[in-house]
């Protein structure tokens, strides 16, 4: 993260900026032209690029980007470390408080809808797992069947029972493992959840091209570039890295999971690359229907728009006069 310089303590009227869309939208461009219009600090919300050596595969703002414009969330993680929904809000939600002390605008910049949802609807406050709890369940499941945990959650949590469907091991397994580890009902739990951020403070930009086939001809064109800047290599260096764990987190990331099949055996480059682009037009339909369905969120056009930062200026000047 690079730190700005430092500024007078006084929060801004400026809303927070929430720039979503799918992947090859465009997201990224518009938020540092924005910078340029703005004293904004981006915040990126992307599940890989908390992990270093994930660049190219995710599309990482370059180091001479992150020189010019503060970036939070980015390179926080070795490859070998997880990071969850949960310790994605906690972080975002402290830079974001010290982002607006500074007087500044965060920009929230990705295509991680699980963590836009997190951040606008709040987690349940879970307990961590127990490794000892979940061996006993997973014993017990082999022997008994998982039928009988689920009639076992059933007794004791009749909605998360209704929500999961009795041949679900791992949602049985976490529900009964919260409910022995608290004594109450995940249901429970995750109704409690609060919001990271006020909606009244956030303004939601959808960005995306109007036209489907538009959007997946900038996804191949940007996998072919990503592959002509060494994304293979990129994704050799990871793989050597797993050893004989055969397993980081991020690896299973559209586009590193394709490619990574290619370096196990399981399919020639062609195929991988077919398939990762594939992969991630697949991946754009589920942020889109995700964002199709958040009623607050303002849809700008990245093929029509002929200024996309202008557009997204325009609708933060009218955030910050409701808010002043």
């Amino acid at each position: 993260m690079i730190e700005p310089e430092p500024a007078p303590a006084r929060r801004t009227a400026l809303p927070i900026v929430l720039l979503m869309g799918p992947t090859a939208a465009g997201k990224t461009d518009a938020a540092l032209a924005l910078a340029n219009r703005f004293p904004v600090e981006i915040v990126s919300v992307d599940s890989a690029m908390v992990y270093r050596g994930f660049d190219i595969g995710t599309a990482k703002p370059s180091p001479e980007e992150q020189a010019r414009i503060p970036h939070h969330l980015i390179d926080i993680r070795e490859p070998e470390e997880t990071y969850s929904a949960g310790q994605f809000v906690r972080d975002a939600a402290a830079a974001i408080g010290s982002i607006r002390e500074r007087g500044r605008v965060p920009v929230l910049v990705g295509g991680t809808m699980l963590y836009f949802h997190a951040l606008l609807n709040g987690l349940a406050e879970l307990p961590e797992g127990d490794a000892e709890l979940r061996a006993e369940l997973d014993e017990r499941g082999a022997r008994e069947g998982w039928d009988a945990l689920h009639a076992e959650l059933a007794a004791v949590d009749t909605e998360a029972a209704r929500r999961i469907h009795p041949n679900d091991p791992q949602r049985i397994q976490r529900a009964l493992e919260v409910y022995r580890l608290t004594g109450t009902p995940i249901s429970r739990l995750q109704s409690l959840r609060a919001p990271a951020i006020d909606a009244a403070e956030a303004l939601c930009i959808a960005l995306s091209p109007a036209s489907r086939a538009s959007l997946h001809a900038r996804i191949e064109r940007r996998f072919h570039n990503m592959m002509a800047a060494g994304f293979l290599e990129e994704v050799r260096r990871l793989h050597q890295r797993a050893g004989a764990a055969r397993e980081l987190p991020a690896l299973r990331a559209v586009g590193y999971r394709q490619i990574r099949e290619h370096l196990q055996g399981k399919c020639e480059l062609e195929a991988a690359t077919h398939r990762a682009i594939a992969a991630t037009r697949q991946l754009a339909k589920r942020q889109l229907t995700w964002l199709r369905a958040l009623a607050t969120a303002r849809w700008l056009d990245s093929d029509a728009a002929h200024d996309v930062a202008g557009a997204v200026a325009a609708l933060l000047l009218v955030g910050q006069s409701k808010n002043s």
